[in-house]
């Protein structure tokens, strides 16, 4: 469903992608993960179209990205900090959104517009919004048009432990759709339930993109921030984002007193 092929791009004398190329297809859920700076987010930029690419290609349904934005219907896109217009009310939102997409009201998929309540903030204005309720709304609209492709950059970001449970179980329901799942992340134990493959991005460049269970046999860890650790371990012993993931997991170990 998404094809990207050896896709480079610097900003200025910095090279944020290098030589990409990567397939990622129907019914799987990719983890994209990494250090901060990694490349994570021009990715994905560059996948919806937001960044264009130095070179390389990108096809989303066999349609190559090349600046006409119609292949955006099929993708819903929920950003790490959604941006939106301070006076706008947030019902006045979903309905431009609804009329952007010329969707008819009986093909939406309201399950989080419903379980976050969002009909409870229609006439607030998203200036008065908290970072977390932001979320919900990026998330409701995310998934309101059933699309086949899902890009989620750190969905759970600044929501409430309930809220991210909500969305996460969200986001396995539309994994058992067979549709394709595309999300950031940097809370490693949220992945584990959620993806079906891992890609590491380092400075650039894409160090594995392995399925889970292949991953976890390679490296005997069965914990998802371990197997990453020992693979990266390979490429990179002084990657201080390694030894950040070992002090966590070892913490998550240490019984109770």
């Amino acid at each position: 469903m998404i094809r990207i092929e050896q896709v480079n791009k610097k900003f200025r004398r910095l090279q944020v992608l290098e030589n990409i190329s990567a397939r990622f297809d129907q019914g799987q859920v990719i983890a994209l993960i990494g250090p901060n700076g990694s490349g994570k987010t021009t990715l994905i930029k560059s996948i919806l179209g937001m960044v264009r690419p130095d070179s390389g290609k990108i096809f989303v349904r066999e349609q190559q990205v090349n600046g006409d934005p119609a292949y955006r219907k099929d993708i819903g896109y929920m950003p790490q900090i959604g941006r939106y217009p301070d006076n706008m009310k947030v019902g006045q939102l979903f309905r431009m959104m609804t009329k952007i997409r010329n969707a008819s009201s009986t093909g939406l998929d309201e399950d989080l517009y419903r379980q976050f309540d969002i009909p409870s903030i229609t006439e607030k204005p998203m200036r008065t919004l908290s970072g977390g309720t932001r979320q919900k709304v990026s998330a409701a609209l995310a998934f309101l048009f059933n699309p086949p492709i899902l890009i989620l950059d750190e969905p759970t970001a600044g929501l409430d432990p309930l809220s991210s449970e909500i969305l996460k179980e969200k986001i396995i329901t539309e994994k058992k759709k067979n549709k394709l799942i595309l999300i950031t992340s940097h809370v490693l134990s949220d992945l584990e339930e959620l993806t079906t493959h891992i890609m590491y991005l380092q400075e650039g460049k894409m160090q594995f993109l392995k399925d889970l269970q292949t991953l976890q046999e390679e490296t005997g860890e069965l914990k998802l921030g371990k197997a990453i650790a020992r693979v990266m371990q390979g490429y990179d012993t002084n990657n201080e984002w390694i030894d950040q993931i070992f002090a966590v997991e070892k913490n998550n170990e240490t019984p109770a007193k």
